[in-house]
């Protein structure tokens, strides 16, 4: 399946990622306040959890790798044994004793160590909304598969498949990803807007209710 790059990434929602990513990082400054401060409170504590509070892993979006940056939530000796240049820090996550106290009780309870993705946002990296950039491989693994979306729609700092609590399948995501980049094809301008704006109040309305990952 082809699709056309300008189409997919119009000036609209290009201004729209913009302004809203900068409105984002200022309103949620106290968040990212707290945050930080708990981690360091947290290494202070525990000699084991230190280390920085950011990290980055290669990702793709529309074709073009890039560093996607998030708050630590591993510890040092864990990210040491992710020798993969495009390691996937998620399936590491899935064992609670592999994570820091922030990490495991503040940051991905309520998705927080997301937020360094604005950055990610405002340097044209990445949308607000569109798919979730993945890793290289598992791009490659999709486009042999005859989908090449993630070649040409900017990924999302959220997206229609991570609202929707429950999908866990890999073709119940794609599903997803592919109905959002039709709608890019037939909207425009406030139309488009106004379809990003309702995910982002859906993930604002997920984030609050703390339903990420729990131990």
């Amino acid at each position: 399946m082809s699709t056309s790059r300008l189409a997919l990434y119009p000036v609209s929602k290009r201004v729209l990622d913009k302004v809203l990513a900068l409105v984002l990082l200022v309103g949620l400054s106290p968040v990212v306040a707290v945050v930080v401060g708990a981690m360091g409170v947290d290494m202070v504590i525990a000699p084991r959890h230190r280390g920085p509070f950011l990290y980055r892993e290669r990702r793709v979006s529309r074709g073009r790798e890039f560093d996607l940056l998030k708050f630590r939530t591993l510890r040092l000796d864990v990210l040491a044994q992710a020798t993969s240049p495009e390691a996937h820090a998620r399936l590491l996550e899935a064992d609670p004793t592999n994570l820091t106290w922030a990490g495991r009780r503040i940051l991905k309870p309520w998705y927080l160590d997301e937020l360094p993705q604005l950055f990610n946002v405002l340097r044209g990296d990445m949308s607000l909304v569109g798919p979730r950039p993945w890793p290289p491989s598992m791009v490659a693994s999709q486009v042999a598969k005859g989908l090449d979306y993630r070649k040409e729609i900017v990924a999302g700092w959220t997206g229609p498949a991570q609202v929707q609590k429950g999908v866990t399948e890999p073709a119940g995501y794609a599903a997803l990803d592919l109905a959002y980049v039709e709608e890019c094809r037939k909207r425009r301008g406030l139309s488009l807007a106004l379809l990003d704006l309702g995910i982002l109040w859906q993930t604002v309305s997920v984030m609050a209710k703390g339903e990420g990952l729990r131990y």
